[in-house]
């Protein structure tokens, strides 16, 4: 029972990095600049990264409860962002910053944006980790 927790906890520390690199190589490889809304999305998903490789270095799920907080507001910040991009009479004005948070830098079949893959993330991590945390409390 203890390696599958550990299989579970290295899949979130995985995706964590995954949508930390992604969102790295978006502004430092491809330039794209990020508007305020993808910084409070970084900002809650870089901690993850650290916080779930401790946790799956120490073997040990309970240090990783401040993450499902974090992803799970992370998960709603993205959620009012896509909606931002997709939903015109929420995109009204520029009320963002310098960066409009209605702009979509990529929008890949029609619905998949940055906000999109973040949210996914976000959404992936928190479901895992209220399975993981329901199986460890049995």
């Amino acid at each position: 029972m203890k390696k599958n927790i550990e299989s579970w906890l290295f899949l979130l520390w995985a995706i964590s990095l995954v949508a930390t690199a992604g969102s790295l190589f978006f502004s430092e490889v491809i330039g794209y600049e990020p508007c305020e809304m993808c910084w409070y999305q970084r900002i809650l998903m870089y901690p993850l990264v650290i916080i779930y490789g401790a946790a799956l270095l120490k073997k040990n799920m309970d240090i990783g409860l401040p993450a499902l907080i974090l992803s799970g507001i992370g998960g709603m910040v993205s959620i009012y962002h896509y909606s931002v991009q997709k939903i015109p009479a929420l995109s009204s004005g520029d009320a963002c910053g310098l960066v409009p948070c209605n702009v979509q830098y990529i929008n890949l079949f029609g619905f998949v944006t940055i906000p999109f893959l973040a949210g996914t993330a976000f959404i992936i991590i928190f479901i895992v980790h209220l399975m993981l945390f329901k199986k460890e409390r049995k």
